[in-house]
């Protein structure tokens, strides 16, 4: 059992740091259009998506992947709080 919430564990970590990575290449021109870029808008968009229609831009800054990557971090805090449980 440990090693599954262990697996999950890891799975949204390396998913945080994709999002963190995609996030920071909307700052430089044409790194979303790289090989990497169009892979990270692959596995990050789907999930980025609800949160934009929720929250609108503010002027030019759009603060929805900072409530995503909150929301992705309760995740693992409540992944974790039932792996107490379980236990």
């Amino acid at each position: 059992m440990a090693f599954v919430f262990n697996l999950l564990q890891q799975i949204i970590t390396i998913y945080s740091w994709a999002l963190i990575i995609y996030i920071l290449m909307s700052w430089f021109p044409n790194a979303r259009e790289s090989s990497i870029g169009q892979f990270l808008a692959r596995i990050c968009e789907p999930y980025l998506e609800p949160f934009r229609k929720i929250i609108p831009p503010i002027g030019m800054i759009d603060i929805s992947p900072i409530v995503a990557f909150l929301v992705l971090n309760l995740a693992v805090k409540g992944l974790n709080s039932v792996f107490l449980w379980l236990i």
